[in-house]
């Protein structure tokens, strides 16, 4: 802004001094030049009465002498001999519309540096029938313009002094003025970013009643409407939270009984006859799921709440993965790739959490065969999940990490409970690690888990 500001202050100051500079010489000049072409046109009045023509070389001698050095006197042929200027130094135009018309006429010309004006005009006579007619004498004066030039020099140098003055003040002034208004800018500019951060307690200060102190109050209306929903959200999140886990808490009691009671149903459900078996051996399944959603619902609060913590060791991954996928007997079922020695500083009940859920989607909703490859690059441990399936359709890729997202829509009950892939990407998270979502050249799903090998 003050750069602006500066910019058109010396624009104004080199326009108005140009205009003032074009103003003043159009004035000096106009007012000399009227003032030559009078005292010209005096003399020759005040003289013509004594002329009896036509006019003898000596007769045009004593008249241009009376006229002045600085005067031609041109009749017909005849040029006065007494002029410092020859008739060659009358500018051809000038004499033709001399000789040809009946008004006195000028024209600025440069002799040798020096600025002059040169008057020209015709000498008339009245005829028999008074009317006034050109006599063939003509009279060109030579009047120099120094002082002229030097009082127009002066009032461009004085212009430019008064510029040279006007701009500094100007661009003080602009900085005044624009520190004036740009530091409520500021302070807003200052207190958005803070806001942006999620400090929702920044307000403005309001001073004054013009537009940037009522710019001031919106902005702390705003702040203070959504630090309010804002707070509301939070607790609405807290009690939703708080809500699950005690629930999920609470459920673990009646289903520690229920489990029992399903090892029976288990043992039993194989000889209970017809709807009876059924039965037993629904109940048994739905109550493994719940279970299970139960514990990923206890396991998920922990990392809403910031309790879930890590017992980092160090251990063999491709010891790990293989004890993942044999506990869950899944070995005959993925291919593996894990050679040894690959080592780093994990939780080994986490990263076995996370390889289960990738490799278990992969089994539910891929096809075979379902891989599974170990190795180390650039300080980090990577492990591949693919499969053969039909792949992530791109408008679910962003969403496969969320809670209870299910691709298809018409897919309402499976044997996961939504809740895999989230918390296999929250434990990645908290080893600083990640887990990427795509899709193989060919065809098939493939989540890549990249973690830092050591500990910095």
């Amino acid at each position: 802004m003050i750069l602006i500001v500066t910019f058109v202050a010396l624009l104004a100051t080199v326009a108005a001094t140009g205009a003032n500079y074009v103003s003043a010489r159009r004035t000096v000049l106009t007012t000399t030049q009227d003032h030559f072409m009078e005292q010209l046109r005096d003399d020759v009045d005040r003289l013509a009465p004594e002329l009896q023509l036509p006019l003898d070389q000596a007769a045009l001698d004593e008249l241009a002498g009376r006229l002045g050095r600085r005067t031609i006197v041109v009749y017909g042929n005849l040029t006065a001999k007494n002029a410092t200027y020859s008739d060659a130094a009358i500018p051809a135009d000038l004499r033709a519309t001399v000789r040809d018309g009946s008004r006195v006429v000028f024209q600025r010309a440069d002799n040798y540096g020096a600025a002059m004006l040169i008057v020209g005009m015709p000498v008339l006579t009245t005829d028999e029938h008074f009317q006034r007619r050109p006599s063939g004498l003509e009279v060109y004066g030579w009047f120099p313009l120094y002082e002229e030039e030097r009082q127009i020099q002066e009032f461009a140098t004085n212009g430019w002094l008064t510029g040279a003055v006007a701009v500094p003040l100007a661009v003080i002034v602009a900085w005044l003025a624009a520190s004036a208004v740009l530091r409520p800018v500021r302070r807003l500019r200052d207190a958005a970013r803070s806001l942006a951060r999620g400090d929702l307690t920044t307000r403005l200060p309001t001073r004054g009643s013009d537009e940037l102190a009522e710019l001031a109050r919106t902005f702390n209306d705003s702040a203070a409407s959504l630090e309010a929903s804002v707070g509301e959200l939070r607790r609405m999140e807290a009690d939703a939270r708080r809500f699950v886990a005690d629930v999920s808490h609470e459920l673990r009691t009646p289903l520690a009984a229920m489990t029992a009671v399903n090892e029976v149903l288990d043992e039993e459900g194989a000889r209970l006859p017809g709807d009876a078996g059924t039965a037993a051996r629904l109940i048994s399944s739905e109550t493994k799921k719940l279970a299970r959603l139960v514990d990923d619902l206890i396991e998920i609060s922990r990392f809403d709440s910031g309790a879930a913590r890590l017992d980092r060791q160090e251990t063999d991954l491709g010891e790990l993965i293989t004890g993942t996928l044999r506990t869950r007997q899944w070995a005959d079922r993925v291919e593996a790739d894990l050679p040894p020695g690959i080592v780093a500083e994990v939780d080994g009940r986490r990263v076995d959490v996370i390889v289960a859920n990738l490799v278990g989607n992969a089994l539910r909703h891929g096809e075979p065969p379902v891989q599974v490859r170990l190795r180390s690059a650039n300080g980090q441990v990577v492990v591949e999940v693919t499969d053969h399936g039909p792949g992530l359709p791109e408008d679910v890729l962003p969403h496969v990490f969320g809670r209870f997202y299910k691709a298809d829509a018409a897919r309402t009950r499976s044997e996961g409970s939504g809740l895999g892939l989230s918390i296999a990407l929250k434990n990645a998270t908290l080893h600083g690690g990640i887990i990427e979502a795509g899709n193989q050249p060919g065809a098939g799903a493939k989540f890549t888990l990249r973690l830092p090998q050591e500990v910095s």
